[in-house]
C-alpha cells in the first residue's frame, strides 16, 4: 500500500499522476502553509495570489481542484469561479473565507462551489475536504485500490481486463475497452476526436472521425444501455466521460 507522509493512503488522479490543485489566497504567508501542505500529500500544486494570476494559472496546470479565497484585490472568488469553468468546467472548488455569514456560504455554494471552509480553519480540515470532494466527483483514486480506473459505478480492471457498471459485466472488444480506458483515464475532460485517434488508433487526423463516431456509438450501446448516460457528445469539441449525478 502506498501511503502519503501524512500516513493517510495517497490519492492519485486515475491514471496514477498526481492530482493537480491550484491555491488562490492574496495571503502569501496562508497560500506558502497550504501549498505545502497540499504537496506534503504528493500533489502538483500551483499558488496565485489574485483573480487575473489565478485564470493565466489554470490554463496552464488545469487543476482537478482550486483552492479560492473569496476576498481577492482584483475581484471576487465567484467571479474567479465563473472564470474558472471557462477552463476548466468539471474543476472541484473548496472556498475560504474569512466571513461565516450563513448568506455567504450560500452565494458560494450557488456560484458552483462545492464545499466551504471559514478561515480561522486547520489544514487537515481543508486536506480532507479536497481529498473528499475528488473522490466524490470520480477525479481520484486511492492508490492502493490496485490496476483499477474508477468513475462513477463504472469500474475497469485493467489487469483482468474487465469492465463493470454496477457490478454488471459488460463484454468489450479489445479497441471498445482502450477507448473506454482513455475516456476513464481522463474523467471529466473534453477529448477530441484527434486526441482519441492519436491515443488509440494513433493515427494522425485526417478523414477518420467516423471511426471515433462509430465506436463511441458502440460503447455506449454497451455502458449506458438503460441507465443514466456517462458518455456525452460536448458538439464540436468532442467526447467527455462523466460520473452521474443526481
Amino acid at each position: 500500500m502506498n501511503a502519503t507522509r501524512t500516513g493517510r493512503p495517497a490519492l492519485t488522479r486515475p491514471d496514477g499522476t498526481p492530482l493537480r490543485v491550484l491555491v488562490v489566497d492574496d495571503d502569501p504567508d496562508l497560500a506558502e502553509v497550504l501549498t505545502g501542505a497540499l504537496r506534503y500529500e504528493g500533489w502538483e500544486v500551483r499558488a496565485a495570489g489574485d483573480g487575473a494570476a489565478a485564470l493565466t494559472a489554470a490554463r496552464e496546470l488545469l487543476p482537478d481542484a482550486v483552492v479560492l479565497d473569496v476576498m481577492l484585490p482584483d475581484t471576487d472568488g465567484f467571479a474567479v469561479l465563473r472564470r474558472l469553468y471557462t477552463v476548466q468546467p468539471h474543476v472541484c472548488v473548496l472556498f475560504l473565507t474569512a466571513r461565516d455569514a450563513v448568506e455567504d456560504r450560500i452565494a458560494g455554494i450557488t456560484a458552483g462551489g462545492d464545499d466551504y471552509v471559514t478561515k480561522p480553519f486547520s489544514l487537515e480540515e481543508v486536506v480532507a475536504r479536497l481529498r473528499g470532494l475528488l473522490r466524490r466527483a470520480g477525479m481520484a483514486r486511492m492508490q492502493e485500490e490496485g490496476p483499477r480506473l474508477v468513475v462513477g459505478d463504472l469500474v475497469m480492471d485493467e489487469d483482468a481486463r474487465e469492465v463493470t457498471r454496477a457490478g454488471e459485466l459488460i463484454d468489450l472488444s479489445p479497441t471498445e475497452f482502450e477507448l473506454l480506458r482513455f475516456l476513464m483515464r481522463n474523467p471529466r475532460r473534453v477529448l477530441s476526436k484527434a486526441q482519441i485517434l492519436d491515443r488509440v488508433w494513433s493515427y494522425d487526423f485526417g478523414g477518420r472521425a467516423h471511426v471515433v463516431e462509430l465506436y463511441i456509438s458502440y460503447l455506449r450501446k454497451k455502458v449506458d444501455a438503460g441507465r443514466d448516460p456517462m458518455i456525452h457528445t460536448v458538439r464540436g469539441a468532442g467526447y467527455v466521460l462523466k460520473p452521474v449525478t443526481r
